[in-house]
C-alpha cells in the first residue's frame, strides 16, 4: 500500500515509479478510458482490464476460461516493457477509489516475480482529495528500457479449476463477491447463481474503512484469522466473479501479514459455466 504523499515523494525522487491507471467499470467498459482522458495522475499510463490485464476467454480447445482469465505471463511482461518497465522499478497502480482493479495489477506483478509494486490507497479519489496535480497529458512514450523486463519465478501462483475441484473440502475457499450474489439471490453477470460448495463469503469492501481506505493491518489480520481456520493462509484460495476482486482479499491478507494464499482466476464465471462442477446456494 502507498499513500498519496508517499507517491508524490517517489515521483520527485531520482527513481520515479511507473504509474498505471486502471479505472474501469464492468457495466461500461470504456468508462475508465474516458475518466483517464478527463484527468489522471501525471505520467500515468492507462491499462484496460479486458485488453491488458486479461487473456483470451477460451483456451486452445475452446473451453471457457472465465470473464477475465489471465493473459500469458510473457505477453503481460511485454506490455509493461512498452511502458518503460525495468527490473527493480517500483510500479504503482490506482483505480477510482477502492482498489478493486489496482489489486489485480498488484497480484499480476507478483505473479511475474516482481515485488516492487504497490496500490495507491484510496485511488484517484484520494489523489484529488489531497489537491494533488491532475493532468490530461498522455505520456508521449516509454523511454528505451535499459534492461529487459522478463517474467521471473512467481511470487504468487494461481490455481486452476481442476486444482480447486481436487481440493474441495481441504482448502479454505474465500469468495469476494457481494453477499446477495454469493447466496445466489441475484446474478447480474454470470450464467448461474450461487457459489462454489464450501466457500466462505468475505465481500472485498469489508477490507475498507467507511472512507474507502484499507483498514489497519492489525484489524485485517484479526478479521481474516477468524475466517482461515486450521488451513491458515497457506491453505486458502481466493475467488470472486472473474478473478478481479479476489485479488483485493489477497492484498488485504498480505497487508495484514498473512501471505501465502492463492488465487483461482477463473472464479465463479468459469466454475458456473461447467455443468460437471457442483454448485451451492444459501
Amino acid at each position: 500500500m502507498i499513500t498519496v504523499e508517499q507517491l508524490q515523494a517517489l515521483m520527485n525522487s531520482s527513481a520515479p515509479p511507473l504509474i498505471v491507471d486502471v479505472r474501469f467499470d464492468l457495466a461500461d467498459t470504456a468508462a475508465g478510458e474516458r475518466a483517464y482522458a478527463a484527468g489522471h495522475v501525471p505520467g500515468a499510463f492507462y491499462l484496460h482490464l479486458d485488453r491488458d490485464l486479461s487473456g483470451p476467454k477460451q483456451d486452445a480447445f475452446g473451453a471457457f476460461r472465465g470473464r477475465h482469465p489471465l493473459p500469458e505471463r510473457e505477453a503481460f511482461a511485454a506490455r509493461l516493457r512498452d511502458l518503460g518497465m525495468t527490473p527493480g522499478r517500483q510500479l504503482v497502480a490506482y483505480d477510482a477509489a477502492d482498489g478493486m482493479y489496482a489489486a489485480r495489477v498488484w497480484w499480476m506483478l507478483r505473479w511475474l516475480g516482481h515485488a516492487q509494486v504497490a496500490v495507491l490507497d484510496g485511488g484517484f479519489a484520494a489523489w484529488q482529495q489531497a489537491g494533488a496535480t491532475v493532468t490530461t497529458d498522455v505520456p508521449a512514450g516509454a523511454p528505451a528500457a535499459s534492461a529487459a523486463f522478463e517474467p521471473r519465478a512467481p511470487l504468487e501462483a494461481p490455481w486452476s479449476a481442476q486444482d480447486l475441484l481436487a481440493g474441495l473440502g481441504r482448502v479454505r475457499l474465500i469468495d469476494a463477491r457481494a453477499g446477495e450474489r454469493f447466496r445466489g439471490e441475484v446474478e447480474p453477470l454470470d450464467t448461474q447463481a450461487g457459489h462454489i460448495p464450501g466457500a466462505t463469503n468475505r465481500f472485498f469492501k469489508s477490507n475498507l474503512t467507511p472512507e474507502g481506505r484499507f483498514k489497519p493491518a492489525a484489524q485485517l489480520r484479526e478479521e481474516f484469522s477468524a475466517l482461515l481456520g486450521p488451513q491458515g493462509a497457506d491453505g486458502t484460495v481466493h475467488q470472486c466473479g472473474s478473478g478481479v476482486t479476489a485479488c483485493h482479499n489477497l492484498l488485504a491478507m498480505h497487508h495484514a501479514g498473512l501471505p501465502g494464499s492463492r488465487l483461482y482466476p477463473g472464479s465463479w464465471s468459469e466454475w458456473s459455466a461447467n455443468p460437471r462442477f457442483p454448485l451451492a446456494k444459501g
